[in-house]
């Protein structure tokens, strides 16, 4: 049998959280309480300590073991996943092919052990893949019961979900840090389009609705006799999209997701302007442009002064709308606004203020968390003054209507949509 590969060889290859990451899988089907984060936790503490077996398992065990009880249960596991061989201070000579000590008296492997090895798992999870509805998950052995091998003792049903599946459903407001991360990357593979506008630019095209007489003429010179008339047509670009993101009190449980997703987006191909407000309007364009997430997020921390603070959501469209309007909604920009419509404000001054972006806009979307309960109802003044000028009212509080969002900005249409909205009396005087 060839000689196992030392920790040193898996760390230099990048196999190294490979291996600690299942691990940390083994034990959770053991019954232990272990995140993601205490799995990352492992490997920096490994590689700050080394890569002896005593100094792994110490390692290990500090990082993955947060209860008292746990810790034979531990200690076992670790002795069935990793080899001795595996390490850089192993003696392999007095062990066999699965790295079990053979200094010891002759015992069966049943007999040297209380809990599953990791290859049980895997045969049950292969009995599964093969059709198998009826396969039963082993159980912790107890040391107080006797064991047949005719019959299964303390067992329960493997439950065969998705775990990206049920946290596309999840509410932002219920993620755990651990699911944040994963979500992220989730975020990432979600493809943002804007759709496509006329630029006053024209390309070259076989058979466009513009003539092109320079390259006409050059094709004349060139070939001495008359050709075919070259033509031109309009060249397409992609809309610019600009987010105006509520960091309220009220907006704290989706906050953190929120600039999440915002970083996500300002990452992709459109090009994409940023603003948060609470008491007051903040542009974070420039502050999300590094790829390091949390550095961006710290940069966005230092940047706005009134995280969760009151809500004043028509004076801070008034200054976007008199400061940043022209600078940014030039040539057909898609606006999203991101708010529960909670505001301690002027409900006229917003009417006003959201009258004049949706006319500035080339397509209005406001995008509310609470609109993923099934008993929400647009019942305070902030969002019944906004409403009448928003075009698209969706909701936004879990990674299946940010991927319902993603379809609705790429089908944005080359016209801008009908506004039936009355003008309100104060405007029309």
């Amino acid at each position: 049998m060839a000689d196992s590969p030392t920790l040193h060889d898996a760390a230099a290859g990048g196999e190294l959280l490979g291996r600690v990451i299942g691990f940390g899988r083994y034990l959770r089907r053991l019954g232990m309480p272990v995140t993601l984060g205490q799995v990352m936790d492992t490997v920096r503490a490994i590689e700050a300590v080394g890569l002896s077996r005593e100094y792994f398992r110490l390692a290990a065990r500090t990082t993955l073991v947060t209860r008292r009880d746990d810790g034979a249960l531990f200690d076992e596991a670790f002795d069935l996943y990793w080899r001795r061989s595996t390490f850089e201070d192993a003696s392999p000579q007095s062990e066999d092919s699965f790295g079990h000590d053979q200094s010891s008296p002759a015992q069966t492997e049943a007999e040297q052990r209380s809990i599953p090895s990791p290859r049980e798992f895997d045969a049950m999870d292969q009995k599964i893949r093969e059709g198998g509805s009826d396969v039963k998950r082993p159980g912790r052995i107890s040391d107080n019961e006797p064991q047949d091998d005719d019959e299964d003792h303390d067992v329960e049903m493997v439950p065969l979900y998705s775990s990206s599946e049920l946290l596309r459903s999840k509410d932002f407001a219920e993620f755990t840090t651990d699911e944040e991360v994963q979500a992220r990357r989730l975020m990432e593979t979600i493809t943002w389009e804007t759709g496509m506008r006329r630029s006053r630019r024209t390309t070259s095209a076989t058979k466009g609705v513009y003539l092109d007489p320079r390259r006409s003429l050059r094709s004349v010179l060139k070939s001495g006799e008359m050709v075919d008339i070259a033509r031109r047509k309009p060249k397409l670009k992609p809309r610019k999209l600009v987010v105006i993101c509520d960091i309220s009190g009220s907006m704290d449980r989706y906050s953190r997701l929120l600039l999440q997703f915002l970083h996500t987006v300002r990452h992709g191909d459109n090009p994409v302007e940023v603003f948060v407000f609470s008491t007051r309007l903040t542009r974070i364009t420039r502050q999300l442009r590094t790829r390091d997430i949390d550095g961006a997020l710290s940069a966005v921390a230092r940047e706005v002064h009134d995280w969760a603070g009151g809500t004043r959501i028509g004076e801070c469209l008034r200054t976007f709308n008199t400061q940043w309007s022209r600078r940014v909604l030039r040539r057909g920009a898609v606006v999203l606004v991101i708010s529960d419509g909670w505001d301690r404000g002027d409900p006229d001054l917003l009417q006003r203020e959201m009258d004049r972006l949706q006319r500035a806009s080339y397509r209005l979307i406001w995008l509310n968390p609470l609109l993923g309960s099934a008993s929400y109802r647009p019942m305070t003044r902030g969002i019944q003054a906004a409403l009448p000028y928003v075009d698209d009212f969706l909701p936004v509080h879990n990674l299946d209507s940010l991927e319902s969002l993603a379809r609705t900005l790429s089908n944005v249409s080359s016209r801008r949509p009908v506004r039936r909205q009355n003008t309100p009396p104060a405007l029309a005087s």
